[in-house]
């Protein structure tokens, strides 16, 4: 509407512009005679005026509307560089700290590469029969070793049949020694567990059944002598789910090898064992110290008769003393007595110049 209007006003000023040059370009012929203004034309001007205004108000409006899309486009360009720097920054930091998860991953895969050759080398020694009763020696001589004082044991101690258990445990006071012998039933218990729950476990049942009740049987018949070994000896198996298994799965196992004077015991079962024997060993060495206390208490008791008596003589010979000074005493006062009789009695003048002088007077 506004767009028209403006081209309306354009047209009638370039309409009025060209009447008035066609005007001066007339010869003056002769003075005319002067219209009265045209009404309408007051009109054309008053119009043109009007649109000249509604123009620069269109100017304006586009100048101001020009300027706000100035500053929003500059807002919006700032705005969108600071969103840009911050989502390059956050996009840096992911980076970085995807980097560094990637080096733990990879410090990781290391630690399971190393772990899994460890795996490898462990179950290398496990398979063979040899090293793994090595193993489990080695085990119960840490256990044992740490625990006890080294004058309380000894490894690879030979019997008087010739014999020779793993480990023997001395305790004061206590005839014989405690033998400790490691067995590592590690097949038949793998056989056992690789057959499902509710599969057909007999031959493997049976074959872990007879494999710890021989190595029971060996530990009683070579190590149990009377009166060189006390009972019951200690079978060491290194496995605590071996051990487990044996006490959830083969309870009358475990018994019968009770019945034959062996206990069966994990590591932290004998642990707790040889925690036992300690107390043991430090009850027995209190029982000795209670001992010579009792002895030196006795001793005491006849020194301190002793000193009784002795006393005693002491207060008789004060009481003689006493006695004689008393006596003493007495003879003392009677001399003083008889002094004073002489003294008091009146000697005649010859007796007096005969009597003897004492020197000096």
């Amino acid at each position: 509407m506004e767009l028209g209007l403006i081209v309306l006003g354009i047209a009638i000023v370039a309409a009025a512009g060209i009447m008035a040059f066609a005007m001066r370009g007339r010869a003056p012929v002769a003075a005319p005679e002067v219209p009265p203004p045209d009404p309408r034309l007051d009109s054309v001007m008053a119009q043109q005026g009007e649109i000249a205004g509604r123009f620069q108000q269109t100017v304006e409006a586009q100048a101001a509307l020009q300027r706000t899309l100035s500053e929003r486009i500059e807002a919006l360009d700032k705005r969108l560089g600071e969103t840009l720097s911050a989502s390059a920054s956050q996009t840096a930091a992911t980076i970085a700290g995807i980097g560094e998860r990637l080096n733990v991953i990879d410090q990781a895969q290391k630690n399971i590469t190393a772990l899994s050759g460890q795996v490898v080398s462990l179950q290398e020694i496990l398979s063979d029969k040899q090293t793994r009763g090595a193993f489990g020696q080695e085990r119960m001589e840490a256990i044992i070793a740490d625990q006890l004082a080294p004058n309380q044991f000894e490894f690879q101690f030979t019997l008087s049949n010739g014999r020779r258990p793993d480990c023997v445990i001395r305790v004061p006071n206590v005839e014989g020694v405690i033998v400790v012998d490691a067995k590592f039933p590690l097949e038949a218990y793998e056989a056992f567990r690789s057959l499902p729950a509710d599969g057909d476990r007999k031959a493997a049942t049976a074959r872990l059944r007879a494999d710890v009740l021989k190595h029971v049987k060996d530990i009683a018949e070579r190590y149990l002598l009377p009166g060189e070994v006390q009972t019951p000896a200690i079978m060491f198996v290194p496995s605590e789910s071996i051990y487990a298994e044996l006490h959830s799965s083969f309870a009358e196992v475990v018994q019968q090898a009770r019945r034959q004077q062996v206990v069966i015991m994990s590591p932290h079962v004998l642990m707790l064992a040889i925690s036992t024997i300690q107390m043991l060993m430090r009850n027995a060495k209190m029982r000795e110290q209670a001992f010579e206390i009792q002895k030196e208490v006795g001793a005491l008791l006849l020194d301190v008769r002793r000193l009784g008596e002795r006393v005693g003589d002491l207060r008789k010979h004060f009481e003689t003393t006493n006695r004689d000074i008393g006596q003493i005493e007495t003879s003392l006062r009677g001399i003083e007595r008889h002094a004073e009789r002489i003294g008091q009695a009146k000697l005649g003048q010859s007796e007096v110049a005969e009597s003897p002088r004492l020197p000096g007077t």
